[in-house]
């Protein structure tokens, strides 16, 4: 009796023992399906079971942690000041809301402790107008008026010369009511007198507030010799914002070597003219280096290239480019100055000029303009179809910003007229923020109701806020209008949409990224630099692979993906909106999912060359002339 009960312990126990082992490997095997974001959430970095005897993670985890960023605690919601503003819409009847889709759906974002840096600033000032607008919005409907006739003036004109002067008699300044977009330009006409040995032109912001002073969105200042004819003359710019004060300044000619200014291009051309460097550099030291020449001769020799003079009439033409802004005196290029982050060219209206010098004219042409539409001949046509299908096969979402009014318009008559958009088996809608101007967001909203293709922002266009604009397009192509793919495109690029759609069969309809990839890039870590991404930001020497912003399409999983993850505060916003989509696929695919990603060298991401599938930096010329080129060599080639 004895053995066999023993017999029986011995049993139980190994039964004991198999149900245990069964149940550990359960757990192990469950462990090893969970995601990334489970792993990190469920170990803390200072578990030391993670770490292998000579102290370095596993492979595994090195390679997910290069990668991770998401945040430790999920982000909580603030109520950033003006937010509230943004979501009355007591005034607005229920008809307009097809232009705000996205907007309702946007505010739990935009609420969140982890938000885009200048979204408190970009929220406020988008508050300010939409009160200010909202306001005329209900009076018009109150009184069965159309928006379409809130002025009987253009609200933009495309060029004012009119120059006025304060009642200090050395600033005169022109009005620019909707500020500048790219080709605009300010030109003056004027002599110095030298006196002060300088003066300056300052292309101002919008103020928001009036506790604060307007930013100066460039400081162009140009130093004399004046009385001191030993100084060599010199042109500074910078800019200013109440907040930060000046920034860096850029000397031309700069201090120190030439050759630390050599190589800097902006549009393809000098940050400071080599003529200019190199003659009042050489020439100075040529001066120095003679015993027998006086102060005056210096002085004649240090400025032989100088633009300006005292007492010499000049013209100078002040342009605005893809990358930053441009000087040409006298019909020669000077200098330029690169756009700085939260400066945009579309917030500036006003231009002062202030100094010691005879203003003879000025004028501000290529500005910002929209169509009548109601003179528009084939209005019905560039109006965007009816959505009838439960499913498209596409979405794009065009990033653009309120005064890019000819942009839109190049692209509604050039490649939104492919059949595949008439048809309503694509649909285009625009992506825009509120602009910091009345005049823009009345003849916005008019646009609005001219073509039904845009999506209104509830915030303002700052550059730094765009990733808001890439999960507002994921969704509308999954909640709203539920598409098989999503495609986001800058308003200055030329997409061949039959391409695309050709292409699009033969790939994945799940886990897709398709366009021009970088595999291997790093993050910019220049302060100036308008990609500039801090340690904090992004603490890893790379990025994951993701698609260049010009233009890139999704499959929707993916986007659904990125929805939730936002929604449940699960993925950490990033400030660079292509990067961004590749930081979120990156933990699409660490969930478990199977990532294709095709990269395709016929998605240019600056400029165009032939057998393009999308062209950037097109302008609203050459979007027509590709067309235009399309239509009648039936062939893909670039327009010069």
């Amino acid at each position: 009796m004895k053995k066999w009960s023993g017999g029986m312990l011995i049993v139980a126990l190994a039964t004991i023992l198999v149900v245990r082992y069964s149940l550990v490997g359960n757990k192990v095997i469950k462990r090893q399906k969970q995601s990334a974001y489970d792993f990190f959430r469920n170990h803390h970095p200072s578990d030391k079971s993670r770490v292998k005897d000579n102290g370095s993670l596993p492979p595994f985890q090195n390679k997910v942690t290069a990668l991770k960023n998401r945040p430790s605690e999920k982000p909580t919601l603030v109520n950033f000041k003006g937010l509230d503003d943004l979501y009355g819409f007591r005034n607005i009847s229920v008809e307009k809301h097809k232009y705000l889709l996205v907007w309702g759906q946007m505010r739990k974002l935009l609420s969140r402790s982890d938000a885009l840096p200048e979204t408190a600033k970009g929220i406020y000032e988008a508050s300010v107008a939409w009160k200010d607008f909202s306001a005329i919005l209900h009076n018009k409907e109150a009184s069965q008026a159309s928006i379409v006739n809130i002025s009987e003036d253009r609200n933009c004109p495309p060029f004012v010369s009119r120059f006025r002067k304060t009642n200090s008699s050395n600033v005169t300044f022109l009005e620019l009511p909707c500020g500048l977009i790219e080709d605009s330009s300010v030109t003056l006409v004027a002599i110095p007198h030298g006196g002060q040995g300088s003066f300056h032109i300052d292309l101002i912001g919008s103020r928001i507030s009036r506790e604060a002073d307007a930013p100066i969105v460039l400081h162009y200042n140009v130093s004399l010799p004046g009385e001191n004819m030993t100084e060599e003359p010199f042109v500074v710019q910078n800019t200013w914002t109440d907040e930060f004060g000046w920034g860096k300044e850029e000397r031309c000619p700069a201090h120190g070597s030439v050759n630390s200014l050599k190589g800097f291009m902006l549009d393809g051309l000098a940050l400071c003219n080599e003529q200019l460097i190199r003659g009042t550099v050489a020439e100075s030291s040529n001066a120095r280096s003679s015993e027998s020449l006086t102060n005056v001769s210096r002085s004649v020799h240090a400025s032989a290239n100088f633009p300006f003079a005292e007492g010499s009439l000049f013209t100078a033409t002040l342009w605005v480019g893809l990358e930053g802004f441009h000087m040409t005196v006298n019909g020669r290029h000077e200098t330029s100055f690169a756009f700085r982050e939260k400066l945009e060219p579309w917030s500036v209206n006003r231009v002062e000029v202030v100094g010691d010098l005879d203003v003879l004219s000025t004028i501000a042409e290529g500005l910002p303009v929209s169509e009548d539409h109601e003179l528009v001949v084939n209005a019905e046509h560039l109006k965007a179809p009816l959505i009838t299908r439960k499913r498209l096969v596409m979405l794009i979402g065009v990033f653009s910003t309120g005064n890019n009014f000819e942009r839109r318009m190049a692209i509604r008559r050039s490649w939104m007229q492919y059949e595949a958009i008439r048809s309503g088996e694509v649909a285009v809608r625009f992506f825009i923020g509120l602009h910091q101007t009345m005049q823009v967001n009345v003849e916005l909203w008019k646009e609005a109701q001219a073509y039904e293709d845009i999506q209104f922002m509830p915030f303002v266009d700052y550059y730094s806020l765009i990733s808001y604009k890439t999960v507002a397009i994921c969704i509308m192509g999954t909640k709203i209008v539920p598409a098989k793919y999503i495609m986001k495109a800058d308003d200055d690029a030329f997409v061949r949409i039959d391409e695309v759609l050709s292409i699009l069969k033969g790939k994945p309809s799940n886990g897709l990224l398709y366009g021009l990839i970088s595999s291997d890039s790093s993050p910019h870590r220049e302060k100036d630099s308008k990609w500039y991404v801090s340690e904090k930001e992004w603490p890893h020497d790379k990025y994951p692979p993701w698609a260049h912003g010009p233009g890139y399409i999704i499959s929707q999983d993916i986007a659904k993906f990125i929805v939730q993850g936002h929604q449940g505060g699960d993925l950490k916003w990033f400030k660079l909106e292509d990067v961004a989509m590749g930081i979120w696929i990156e933990h699409f695919k660490n969930s478990g999912k199977e990532v294709h990603y095709i990269s395709d060298d016929r998605f240019y991401n600056a400029g165009c060359d032939s057998e393009y599938i999308l062209a950037h930096y097109q302008g609203p010329r050459k979007l027509l002339c590709l067309w235009e080129k399309l239509q009648k060599e039936h062939q893909p080639n670039c327009c010069e």
